[in-house]
């Protein structure tokens, strides 16, 4: 059963049990917005009902970024009459290219999404996109009817394609924002998203940060995730020097580097960190081979 919380009129956080997702409702005079819509039929239709419970409205959807669960029910919306569907364009590519194999995670709960079988199990790609590539903030405006809703970006974080969602001052911040359990690294930019983070609290006219799981939380909630991931990264950077000395060893486990996340999360942003540094350094070489010289006559 899907729970519905009301941040400010017209504003709500819808709540399913599955992945502790929050979705959420923002009513205009002509249309309301939906953002995220599960990972597959069955929780969309729940989030749908609570939606539906609330207002007749016609539909648009925002999916905040392309994990599972955030964009799998799209179709369910679609059915209902949506035909807007907002993202990053570089969610909108993800979903292209990897939403199929994405199904193999959903099969516990949504069995039909696996296996691609039954009504609403298609993939609903966004086909509509804030500008930008996603390395750099970008931002439009989704006119609702007398109330206007900001779809921002703030570059690489959490995914290279995370969309922010912001209303009166609520910000609906997809996965940017995790509570109750450590950041998901898995395919995150963490220097990035510790700016993002940074630059997300320091937006004043927001005072309510829905995030993608877990209870909305205040600005201080914000910085304190901000904060630990930097000295996460710092202490890592840190055994890297301190390696790279004359005799020097380098840390052998992820506890070793005293991060401030469990031992999983700990050993993904290791991972992640060095595979974003071999993708930086090849770059790098790759722009410093000499350009073609011009042929002598």
């Amino acid at each position: 059963m899907a729970r519905i919380n009301e941040l400010r009129d017209g504003v709500f956080a819808v709540s399913t049990d599955n992945w502790r997702l929050n979705s959420g409702l923002v009513l205009g005079t002509r249309r309301a917005l939906v953002i995220d819509t599960g990972a597959g039929p069955r929780q969309a239709r729940e989030i749908l009902g609570a939606v539906r419970s609330l207002t007749d409205l016609p539909l648009t959807v925002v999916n905040t970024h392309a994990h599972y669960d955030h964009f799998m029910g799209n179709a369910v919306f679609q059915r209902d009459g949506a035909e807007e569907f907002w993202a990053h364009r570089a969610c909108a590519e993800a979903i292209q290219e990897h939403g199929d194999y994405q199904r193999s995670y959903v099969g516990t709960h949504e069995p039909e999404m696996a296996a691609a079988d039954g009504p609403d199990t298609r993939l609903v790609v966004p086909n509509r996109h804030l500008p930008g590539t996603g390395r750099r903030p970008a931002l439009t405006r989704v006119d609702l009817g007398e109330r206007g809703a900001v779809l921002f970006s703030l570059g690489r974080g959490h995914t290279d394609n995370d969309v922010c969602v912001g209303v009166d001052d609520v910000v609906f911040t997809g996965d940017i924002v995790e509570q109750g359990a450590d950041p998901s690294f898995d395919d995150s930019y963490p220097r990035g998203w510790a700016t993002a983070l940074e630059h997300l609290a320091a937006l004043d006219r927001y005072r309510v940060f829905v995030p993608g799981h877990g209870h909305p939380v205040e600005r201080g909630f914000v910085l304190q995730q901000a904060q630990t991931m930097r000295t996460a990264i710092e202490r890592v950077d840190a055994s890297e020097a301190a390696a790279a000395q004359p005799e020097g060893l380098r840390p052998v486990t992820a506890s070793m580097f005293r991060l401030p996340y469990n031992p999983g999360a700990a050993r993904i942003l290791l991972d992640r960190l060095e595979r974003i540094r071999v993708e930086d350094a090849a770059t790098a070489a790759l722009a410093a081979l000499p350009g073609p010289q011009p042929r002598a006559d």
